[in-house]
């Protein structure tokens, strides 16, 4: 006799010995399920095993259960215990027989069948924290532990984590964690150790056994203790971010239910930008918790200092290289070791640039959606009536991904999970739809087939079959046991869904769900998925999704290996359950109607959430499916387009309607989608810009937005809805819709943002350069463009620009074929719109922008119109605002009070457009979006607009000024409503905006237009201003502007100027107009002096206004300065240096010069002309010339006006030429903030080349012939003579020489510069440094312009002269000239026979730098230092490029080189690349060490664009051009 129960064999007789084996055996087979060792026994355990006793009652399993009894308590039960728990004498007497017997199994056992483990399997992926793998119990990782393998992949170390001790377990965990931590850093791989993972002798190599965690939050807290603990203070910060957060992973038992063990791993992971080339020293363990122990207690005698460990991975163990031996061969190990670090960093850099993630080019969600739906790409209409899903073990993070089970009402679930009832799948899907819930055994066939689908109401409810147990007492089985246990019942679940008669035939499609990584050739659904490829005769029914390329091969080798064929083509693995998800659900039409979807790439989608699409407020994202289910209607959103309001994405969508003729595509469209789009794609910086320039009302903004409508699912498009948006919020935003359900993966589209009504490009740059510096901080890596803005901008001239690759220009001409477009178009706008006579947008775009058709609506419209009138005047306000505010609008609640329609209780509510009466055809309603969202009402197009005024103003009698002063003057309009924020904006808007690239703009084009219209009324107009905005400060300055330019009352304007700077005191641009009311004043007052000579009281009051003027410019220049070094500090204030005062300053030194030139004391002849240049240079005092002066008597009254202005007089040429030079140099060093000469500055440039041909005629010229005659003097007249030169060429200073590279200067010029300062530094001459500075300067520059002329130096003697330079003492002021010539000259030449670095080119970089911030520290706000070199490939003086030979490459005007410059296009030129020397280099703190010809020389290399280095890992190798900048050497093209 065999007694059946788990562990217990009574043996009667000798011949039962076949019979006692096979019991034995399945002994054996039974304890499979449980822990080879009763200790680790779980109380659900011990209740498991005490079922399965077949003579004692299951209520003893209860009650072990209620007292908590687990494998170490049952050891140690006696039946005096189960006595006191209530257990009868009998079943306790058997129990406890029953417990020793086991045991005495146990330890009879041996040692092999003891430790019997399971199938192979896969670690946890590597640094992940939320994905759905779980070990199975005794399974075997098939990963050995190992050392460093490429650094990237990680090496494994296994702790079983068995014989330890609640109070030992924590510590064990700490110290077994930092030592392989300690390990990995310094060995710079990648490591993941693992606690419950057996090894050998005890367990098999990577055995499965798990651990039981009671408090995981105490785990995560003691490692991070440990870590602070055991690390040098130094290093805690790089080990806490090398060091990731425990994870634990669920052990299952073999039959797939869950246990109470899991698996803890700590994943290590060396970034190289976190360790850079540091040693990991740790202390020793047992030293630290000596440290530890309490007060008062005695520490132990043979306690020693602690003492430092370097771990180190020693094939699959740790190895401390600094153990305590007197072995001097370790020693030489560490040593060697350390030495070696660098070399072991480099290594680890460059096998993480080999790994960084490729966007791939997927099509697997096309895929997707052709198989699922058979081929209709809709489920609406899908080839399959039904579907059968087959699943595995599923996850809990997995539910909100599966949301598409519901949706496609799947007729069976074959479910593998026995824990699917309790927690899994079946549980979250029986929430949100009816299941019918069955065993296998229900479907053999026992009666007529109709009546068993009648019963298990098959095609009712969904019929979820428990595959593996898990309901109705069904025991789950092992993989091993299930094919002889289960296997047979599946294989007639699967006839029978198969039947003809049951499903209809090749009409429904089986989805093999893999949510779980299905690893063993034994897995059920490996039988599964055979047996459904038998009956349904090959897999074009059968589709197969998991997420993870990982899983797939996996099932993609077990079904090769069962089947024999390639399930490839059948497979959806590249795509996440989310975008899984999306797709399948965006196939139905409700969804497509009731959820948004984005683009994931490759057709794949995901359902955007309305949370996440509300927090990205200040972006009007475009989804897959914007508009699907909309209600729309047609005929009004057509109606209000073609009128001329904006396009919306109505009418994209439906103009692809059936019988609608599809959207006009402009020329520009195709061009912009086949050119532009995929070439910004190609770029390497995270943010690209391409400019959209278009004339108001010509279409521009339609086309932008047919572009994102286009390629909405290509791209993850949006529109920014407010261009005063906080950027840095607008970045994080566009970052967060980047990433959206890419949470652990690279994104695998750009997004494209359109943003409009910019009016200035540097706050395009701005928002660039924050979404780059976004994409970095979130560590976005990728070696393309991430993020595309599509610029929409007005254009201030409707000329037509150039078209690029960066700009694309839309102006007021259509070409033929557009026309023909057009003509099409109108044809079906009148058979479905009665009233297409009133689309004037429409029609302006179809009569080809002719001004006679524009006239005609307003003349036409206007017929009635009567200032007098509430809704005229209304229509008036709109109309002015609309032709000088192109954005502007009033609140449609503003026009409901002004027009007083009110809401009737009976009738409803009046629509705004019928309180305008006749003019309600040239009004349309919209949406704002500003401070808050509100609807308004504007002028339907900018050309109705220019002709309404011009109809009001000629015809009406309602001129500019009228209108403008009802607007200012009606209080109802600003009364408490929405939008009055917006329209103080616009409002202020067309008041006071200038467009300085308008010459002589003194005021902005309202003001001038009502200037030239009707004299006079635009002081009128600014007073109301003033009073309409008493606190704003421009307005004051607008006024005080007026009075000094136009009304010429400088009191009044000073009033003005005076309050201005009261209501802003700490602004250098009002501090400007002070000083600008009386420069204006000394000039008009010159101006209206007829007499000449001027008379002494006139020099007088001349001199003393002089002198008031150069006062309030310094006060400006200074107020400028405190002004630029607070903008430093808030780095959202890019506002430029204001150098209006030193411009200022220099126009009344030279309008001082020309008063002085009308006096007698210095105008009569040429010495005359000599002595003023002599007293304004403080080289001659007034008495000199006084005393000295034929006409002293007659002159005396002048020298007695002259005498207190002797400070103003003497240092007049000083001061002039240091504002002088510290404008050529603003000008020369600082470009905009892209690196490139601003183009704005031009106005200001033009002034000063006046003023300084003023003070060159004066200063720079010796008239006199009497110093000729003395022969002593003639060789210092030459030396006076060719320093006058130099400065009347401004090639005095080393920025003036530069200068000549961009002003294009001859090379004639150049060459007597040259020869000029040849004398100079001739030895005996004495020649000072910052002479013999600017020679070198003027041999490099005409080096680069003339580079075979004869009066250049050798260039090795040019280096001679530099070094020589460089030994004497360098004037303070002369260092940042010295040291940045310094740097280009002796930067190393690619093909140099010299080994030997150049003397001191370190210090040179750092001395330039300290330099350029000590000098430019006070104007460089705003600015970007410009490259005035580049590195070339040729040699000597051949090497050095100027910008302007780089210019000359591109065929390009200034502002588009710019953008070509900003986007890196400029590099890609060939003509560029040929006179360019690529470098190479190592990336390092977001600096570049460069490589050069000279051994073990690096010099630091700084990115002119950082987010250039997002692409590449920290020490990765890069390669890119070297250009030289005041701030230092910069790194262009980085690839």
């Amino acid at each position: 006799m065999i007694r059946k129960n788990k562990g217990l064999v009574i043996y009667f007789c000798e011949e039962e010995t076949n019979t006692a084996m096979a019991g034995r055996g399945e002994i054996k087979s039974q304890e499979e399920d449980l822990p080879p060792d009763i200790k680790d026994w779980s109380k659900h355990q011990v209740k498991a095993w005490t079922l399965t006793l077949d003579d004692v009652d299951d209520g003893v399993a209860e009650i072990l259960f209620e007292q908590d009894i687990n494998g170490p308590s049952l050891l140690l039960l006696d039946r005096e215990d189960l006595k006191q728990m209530g257990v009868t004498f009998g079943p306790a007497k058997l129990f406890i027989h029953a417990r020793d017997e086991l045991v005495k199994f146990k330890k009879e056992e041996p040692t092999n069948a003891t430790n019997q483990c399971g199938r192979p399997c896969k670690p946890y992926p590597f640094c992940r924290q939320h994905d759905t793998h779980r070990y199975i119990e005794s399974n075997i990782l098939d990963i050995p532990e190992s050392g460093a393998l490429d650094l990237i992949e990680p090496c494994h170390e296994y702790k079983g984590f068995t014989n330890t001790t609640d109070e030992t377990k924590m510590s064990k965990f700490t110290a077994e964690v930092i030592r392989f931590a300690a390990a990995c850093m310094n060995s710079r791989t990648n490591g993941t150790i693992h606690f419950g993972i057996g090894d050998e002798p005890d367990f098999s190599h990577g055995q499965v056994l798990g651990v039981v965690v009671k408090d995981k939050e105490a785990y995560l807290k003691e490692l991070k203790s440990a870590i602070d603990g055991y690390f040098e203070y130094k290093h805690n910060q790089s080990a806490q971010n090398c060091i990731k957060p425990p994870r634990f992973v669920e052990v299952l038992f073999k039959n797939m239910t869950s246990s109470d063990k899991c698996v803890i791993e700590v994943d290590i992971v060396p970034d190289c930008m976190v360790c850079e080339e540091s040693i990991f020293h740790t202390f020793n363990m047992n030293i630290k918790k000596a440290k530890k122990k309490g007060k008062g207690k005695e520490t132990d005698q043979n306690e020693t200092k602690p003492f430092k460990q370097l771990f180190v991975r020693d094939g699959g163990s740790s190895r401390n290289l600094l153990a305590q031996t007197t072995s001097t061969k370790l020693m030489e190990e560490y040593n060697q070791f350390v030495d070696r670090m660098a070399q072991r960093s480099q290594l680890r850099k460059q096998a993480e640039e080999k790994h960084l993630n490729v966007i791939k080019n997927s099509t697997q969600g096309s895929r997707l959606s052709q198989m699922i739906t058979g081929g209709t790409h809709s489920l609406d209409k899908s080839h399959f009536e039904r579907y059968v899903i087959v699943t595995n073990k599923s996850h809990s993070i997995q539910f909100e991904s599966l949301g598409f089970l519901v949706e496609i009402n799947p007729t069976a679930v074959l479910d593998f999970d026995p824990e699917s009832a309790k927690h899994g799948l079946q549980c979250h899907f029986e929430q949100q739809s009816t299941v019918s819930v069955h065993l296998p055994a229900k479907y053999k066939i026992t009666e007529g087939v109709e009546d068993i689908a009648n019963k298990l109401k098959i095609t009712r409810n969904t019929s979820w079959v428990f595959c593996n147990g898990g309901i109705e007492d069904e025991t789950p089985s092992d993989i091993d046991e299930w094919l002889m246990e289960k296997g047979a019942s599946i294989r007639d679940v699967i006839s029978f869904l198969c039947r003809k008669d049951v499903l209809p035939n090749k009409r429904f499609l089986v989805i093999f769900l893999l949510l779980s990584t299905v690893s063993e050739r034994m897995d059920p659904l490996v039988e599964t998925f055979s047996t459904f490829w038998q009956e349904l005769r090959g897999t074009e029914q059968i589709l197969c999704i998991c997420d993870n390329e990982k899983a797939f091969t996996s099932w993609k080798d077990l079904i090769d290996a069962r089947c024999g064929i390639n399930i490839s083509g059948r497979c959806i693995y590249d795509l996440s359950f989310a975008e899984v998800n999306g797709t399948i659900l965006s196939l139905l039409s409700k969804n497509r109607r009731s959820s948004r979807f984005l683009p994931c790439g490759g057709g794949s989608k995901v359902s955007f959430e309305k949370k996440v699409e509300r927090s990205l407020s200040s972006l009007e994202v475009l989804c897959v499916n914007q508009c699907d289910g909309g209600n729309e209607e047609q005929i009004v959103t057509e109606e209000n387009f073609y009128k001329g309001g904006k396009v919306s994405w109505w009418n994209f969508y439906f103009s692809e309607q059936p019988a609608s003729t599809p959207f006009i595509k402009r020329d520009k469209f195709d061009f912009i989608m086949d050119t532009v789009i995929p070439d910004l794609c190609s770029l390497r910086n995270a943010c690209v810009v391409f400019n959209l320039v278009h004339v108001p009302g010509c279409g521009g903004t339609t086309l932008a937005m047919h572009t994102l409508w286009a390629l909405r699912d290509k791209f993850r498009c949006a529109v920014l809805r407010d261009s005063n948006a906080d950027f840095a919020e607008v970045a994080d935003q566009v970052v967060n819709l980047l990433m959206y359900k890419h949470e652990e993966k690279s994104p695998r589209i750009p997004v494209l943002l359109m943003i409009d009504d910019f009016d200035d490009k540097e706050k395009v740059f701005d928002l660039q350069k924050l979404i780059e510096k976004e994409c970095a901080k979130k560590r976005i890596q990728s070696k393309s463009s991430q993020v595309i803005l599509l610029n929409c901008m007005r254009s201030e001239s409707s000329e037509q620009t150039e078209q690029t690759e960066e700009t694309v220009f839309i102006g007021n001409n259509l070409s033929e074929k557009e026309q023909e477009l057009f003509e099409k178009k109108l044809k079906e706008i009148e058979k479905t719109h009665k009233n297409a006579d009133t689309f004037y947008g429409f029609m302006i775009l179809k009569k080809n922008f002719k001004p006679e058709y524009v006239q005609g609506v307003a003349r036409n419209t206007l017929k009635s119109f009567n200032i007098n009138q509430k809704h005229a005047q209304l229509l008036a306000v709109l109309v002015l605002l609309k032709v000088y505010c192109n954005r502007s609008s009033l609140s449609v609640s503003l026009c409901e009070e002004f027009l007083g329609l009110q809401p009737k209780p009976v009738c409803g509510t009046i629509k705004v457009e019928e309180g305008f009466g006749t003019f309600s055809t040239l009004i349309d309603t919209c949406s704002v979006a500003g401070k808050v969202v509100f609807k308004a009402v504007k002028m339907i197009h900018p050309s109705i607009a220019e002709h309404c005024l011009q109809e009001l103003t000629t015809t009406h009698k309602a001129s500019k000024a009228d209108i403008t002063d009802l607007l200012l003057t009606t209080e109802k309009l600003y009364e408490s409503t929405q939008g009055k924020d917006q329209l103080l904006q616009d409002v202020h808007h067309i008041l006071v905006k200038r467009y300085h690239s308008v010459e002589d703009s003194q005021f902005s084009p309202l003001i001038q237009h009502i200037a030239s219209e009707t004299p006079g009324l635009e002081e009128m107009v600014l007073q109301n201003a003033s009073k309409r905005f008493p606190k704003d400060a421009v307005v004051s300055q607008l006024l005080a502007r007026y009075c000094y330019l136009k009304k010429k009352d400088f009191l009044e304007a000073a009033d003005w100027a005076r309050r201005a700077r009261e209501l802003s005191n700490d602004s250098s641009y009002f501090a400007d107009t002070s000083a600008q009311v009386i420069k204006h004043e000394l000039k008009n007052a010159i101006a209206n002096y007829k007499e000449e000579p001027i008379g002494p009281n006139k020099l007088d009051e001349l001199l003393k206004m002089a002198q008031s003027a150069i006062d309030a410019f310094k006060d400006t220049q200074n107020i400028a300065k405190k002004e630029s070094l607070l903008r430093l500090k808030n780095f959202k204030d890019n506002c430029p240096f204001n150098t209006a005062g030193c411009l200022g300053e220099i126009q009344v030194g030279v309008i001082v010069i020309e008063v002085l030139a009308k006096t007698p004391v210095f105008s009569y002849d040429n010495v005359r002309h000599d002595i003023m240049s002599g007293v304004l240079s403080g080289d001659v005092k007034l008495q000199d010339v006084e005393r000295n002066d034929k006409r002293h008597q007659k002159h005396t009254h002048y020298y007695t006006i002259l005498r207190p202005f002797e400070d103003l007089l003497y240092s007049l040429r000083c001061r002039m030429k240091v504002n002088f030079d510290f404008l050529d140099s603003f000008y020369v060093n600082l470009g905009s903030r892209s690196g490139m000469k601003d183009y704005r500055d031009q106005i200001a440039q033009n002034e000063l080349f006046r003023c300084f041909r003023v003070y060159a005629n004066l200063f720079c010229k010796t008239d006199s012939a009497a110093l000729l005659k003395n022969q002593g003097m003639q060789n210092m007249l030459k030396l006076h003579k060719a320093r006058q030169y130099l400065e009347m060429q401004k090639a005095d200073s080393y920025s003036g020489i530069l200068m000549c590279l961009s002003n294009k200067v001859s090379s004639e010029t150049l060459e007597k510069i040259a020869r000029q300062y040849a004398f100079l530094c001739e030895h005996p001459h004495r020649p000072t440094v910052r002479e013999r500075i600017n020679f070198i300067y003027v041999n490099v520059v005409l080096g680069c312009i003339k580079l075979e002329s004869k009066y250049i130096l050798p260039y090795q003697q040019l280096i001679d002269l530099l070094h020589q330079v460089m030994r004497e003492q360098i004037p303070i002021s002369e260092t940042l000239s010295l040291y940045f010539i310094a740097v280009v000259l002796l930067w190393p030449q690619q093909c140099s026979q010299q080994n030997v670095p150049p003397r001191g080119l370190g210090m040179c970089i750092s001395q330039m730098r300290t330099s350029y911030h000590t000098e430019m520290k006070e104007v460089y706000n705003g600015k970007t230092a410009i490259v005035h070199f580049f590195l070339g490939r040729k040699q000597g003086y051949g090497r050095l490029v100027h910008l302007g030979e780089i210019t000359k490459c591109i065929k390009a005007g200034q502002e588009e080189f710019a953008l070509k410059w900003e986007n890196g296009k400029i590099w890609k030129e060939k003509e560029v690349e040929t006179r360019l020397c690529r470098v190479t280099g190592k990336v390092k703190n977001n600096l570049i060490l460069a490589d050069t010809c000279i051994p073990n020389l690096k010099i630091e290399v700084t990115p002119m664009f950082k987010s250039q280095l997002g692409a590449h890992a920290e020490g990765s190798t890069v390669s890119f051009f070297t250009g030289f900048s005041m701030r230092g050497p910069v790194a262009l093209d980085i690839n």
